[in-house]
């Protein structure tokens, strides 16, 4: 097993949800939807040659976004994880995996 963990809009947790579930990456036992979804205040500054979805080159910019976090399965890792980049509006995102030694 391992965690997941991204950081995006909150206004694109409902379809990152549907299309994770999709892939069976949200699945524990005989659960469905399994994620946990947090309000978090990011920052960062756009460098040169970056196409920001939201803020301006050069400068810092804070935002309000959504930390979400789910177990899955090992093996479908790979897929979750090209599925976030696939739905996220950023042009690189944060995704954090993190091996689980306790299953």
């Amino acid at each position: 097993m391992v965690k997941i963990e991204c950081y995006i809009p909150g206004e694109y947790v409902g379809r990152l949800k549907d299309e994770l579930n999709k892939t069976g990456a949200l699945t524990v036992g005989l659960y469905d939807y399994c994620m946990a979804v947090s309000k978090v205040r990011g920052s960062w500054r756009p460098l040169e040659g970056s196409s920001p979805h939201e803020g301006e080159t050069g400068k810092i910019c804070e935002a309000e976004e959504a930390k979400i976090g789910f177990t899955c399965k090992k093996d479908l890792c790979g897929t979750a994880v090209q599925t976030i980049k696939n739905v996220h509006p950023y042009e690189t995102p944060v995704i954090n995996v993190i091996p689980l030694i306790c299953e």
